[in-house]
C-alpha cells in the first residue's frame, strides 16, 4: 500500500473534499485508503454488522451515527470481522468502544470518540446512500483517504507515489 499523507494529497489535487477534523485514529493502520461503501444509522448498529459480515475487497466503511454521544457502533467483535473479510477501514461519524483492542486490531479505524455502552440493535438503518457530515457528502463508490492529519475524499481513485 503506497504511503498516505493526507496534505500531500490536498497540494497534488487541490478539488479533493476534506471531512473537517473531529476524527480521531483509533485502529491498528494510522493510514489508509479505499473506496466508499456507506451506512447510515443512529444508535443502532444493525446495518453496521450487516456489512463487515460481507467481504470489504479493500472498502472503506463510513458510518453516519448522527454524530451521537451515547453509545458505540462499533467495537471488538465487529472490527474483527471487518478485519477477517478484507475491509480496509471503518469511519464513524459517532463513537466505538473496545479501543485498546481496536488498536491492535489491522484496520484502519477513525472516530469521533469512545463510549463504553454498545448500541441498540432494532434493524434500522440504511446503507450505501449518500451520506453528510462533517461538511461533506459522500456517496458510495468514492474514495476515502485518511491518516493523522485528516480524511479527503475524492471521485475516483487518485496516483499516489510510494
Amino acid at each position: 500500500m503506497p504511503t498516505i499523507i493526507t496534505p500531500d494529497i490536498c497540494d497534488a489535487y487541490p478539488d479533493v473534499k476534506v471531512i473537517e477534523p473531529s476524527l480521531v485514529n483509533v485502529g491498528g493502520h494510522d493510514a489508509f485508503y479505499g473506496p466508499v461503501r456507506t451506512v447510515k444509522c443512529f444508535e443502532d448498529n444493525s446495518r453496521v454488522k450487516e456489512a463487515v459480515n460481507e467481504p470489504g475487497d479493500g472498502a472503506i466503511l463510513v458510518v453516519d451515527g448522527g454524530g451521537s454521544w451515547r453509545c458505540a457502533l462499533l467495537g471488538d467483535m465487529l472490527a474483527a470481522k471487518a478485519a477477517d473479510n478484507g475491509w480496509a477501514g471503518i469511519i464513524v461519524h459517532g463513537c466505538v468502544r473496545d479501543v485498546d483492542i481496536l488498536n491492535e486490531t489491522p484496520l484502519g479505524i477513525q472516530a469521533l470518540g469512545t463510549h463504553p455502552r454498545k448500541s441498540e440493535k432494532r434493524g434500522e438503518g440504511q446503507r450505501d446512500i449518500p451520506i453528510t457530515f462533517g461538511g461533506v457528502t459522500i456517496a458510495p463508490g468514492q474514495w476515502l483517504y485518511a491518516d493523522n492529519n485528516g480524511i479527503v475524499i475524492a471521485h475516483e481513485p487518485l496516483t499516489l507515489d510510494d
